[in-house]
């Protein structure tokens, strides 16, 4: 007697439960009906959201550094980097003149001086010219500017690092759990500039195609001592759970930027730790709670001539609005190694090799305290960025072309 089929409703829950990317390919590879329910955008939407895109490998101006074997997503690099464009011929020559900002679900947002002439007053010299592009498919959007009157100030900016004076990066997918699977492909880029008694930031939203300001974050609010002597925030950015932080001199605070209520805030760090240190970094320590790496006893702390010693803390809640930093473990890590930033509850370490650890990228598991290596580069790691994706056989990632969304499936 023949069974019953399975009726689509389960399949689309079996699918989902899938462990990788990988195993659901495999698995619409053999079977037709299979296909159908998986390319639905909304099935998308779900798996993403349920299984973070593996990550690939690192991407800085020197091209795209492939997870090499055995890291298990050394296939999926290897397809993506003979598949993508990693040298941005497509965009708007010269090709040279772009610079990587930031990667986010596959998109890849990259910015260059505006010519003589474009972007009016003072915001023309502030932002630079810049572009959201999926190097899988070779299509771009450029983004229109920031309009002048929207970026008035009657300050002048601070660099944020080097001669820049404005920061821009993209908001990761899945912040907004309410967001419709007809809309999933949009994106969202957010400029941040600082001023001596304020920290302001614009938010771009692809389905509008238009720029709006986010409330400004006063200094002078949350620093009693604040003077003239503020350092501003640090140039590292760090995000978990839908928050970007960055180290606010030293003050011994974050500024906080919450992507899913578009507003500022000042959170305090662990005791006894300010400054900037290479040797900080935020993780997902899970159940919403951020963990942090920090040098031990306040400073990196020396255990033999190859190691330094990290504290890691994690944030935890006291019963209402109150919060208290916990030390959950002391690490001993390579010396040499140095913060990449992180994804999930993974750092991201750079080793430039010593006696117990080979040259190469790294990432640290927050649950395990394992460390695995992804690739072997020379990167500087202040300018590379990790590139995730599905593999784009199947699942990759949406793209962007002449203006308009499209799924890339």
């Amino acid at each position: 007697m023949a069974l019953p089929e399975i009726p689509d409703e389960l399949l689309v829950e079996i699918l989902l439960r899938l462990p990788t990317a990988s195993d659901l390919i495999r698995a619409t590879a053999a079977c037709v009906s299979f296909r159908h329910l998986v390319v639905d955008r909304c099935f998308l939407q779900r798996f993403r959201r349920l299984h973070p895109p593996p990550l690939l490998g690192f991407l800085d101006q020197h091209g795209f550094h492939p997870a090499l074997p055995p890291h298990p997503s050394a296939p999926a690099a290897r397809a993506v980097a003979s598949t993508a464009d990693f040298s941005f011929a497509f965009l708007p020559s010269p090709a040279r003149s772009w610079s990587v900002r930031d990667v986010r679900d596959g998109r890849v947002l990259l910015d260059r001086p505006r010519r003589h002439g474009s972007g009016k007053g003072r915001n023309g010299a502030l932002f630079a010219e810049m572009a959201v592009c999926d190097p899988l498919h070779r299509e771009y959007l450029l983004l229109p500017p920031i309009p002048d009157d929207l970026a008035a100030s009657d300050e002048n900016p601070l660099r944020i690092y080097g001669q820049r004076w404005g920061e821009s990066f993209l908001v990761p997918d899945g912040d907004d759990e309410e967001t419709p699977p007809a809309e999933d492909t949009a994106f969202r880029v957010i400029c941040l500039a600082q001023y001596q008694t304020k920290l302001v930031a614009f938010v771009f939203f692809s389905g509008t195609g238009q720029w709006r300001d986010i409330p400004s974050l006063s200094w002078i609010n949350f620093i009693p001592d604040f003077s003239s002597e503020w350092m501003g925030i640090s140039s590292w950015r760090q995000y978990a759970y839908g928050c970007f932080y960055w180290f606010a001199g030293w003050s011994g605070k974050f500024a906080v930027l919450d992507t899913r209520r578009m507003e500022f805030t000042m959170a305090d760090r662990p005791p006894r730790v300010s400054g900037f240190h290479s040797y900080m970094g935020i993780v997902e320590a899970g159940e919403g709670m951020i963990g942090m790496f920090v040098p031990a006893h306040d400073k990196v702390g020396h255990h033999g001539h190859d190691t330094v010693l990290l504290r890691y803390t994690v944030r935890r809640s006291n019963g209402g609005s109150s919060t208290q930093w916990q030390t959950e473990k002391t690490i001993s890590i390579a010396s040499g190694s140095s913060f990449m930033g992180s994804i999930g509850r993974h750092l991201l370490l750079y080793q430039c090799g010593n006696s117990l650890l080979e040259l190469g990228c790294f990432t640290l598991d927050v649950k395990t305290f394992q460390l695995e290596r992804v690739c072997i580069s020379r990167l500087i790691p202040a300018e590379s960025r990790a590139y995730c994706n599905f593999p784009p056989s199947l699942l990759s990632s949406p793209k962007v072309s002449s203006g308009k969304l499209s799924l890339g499936c």
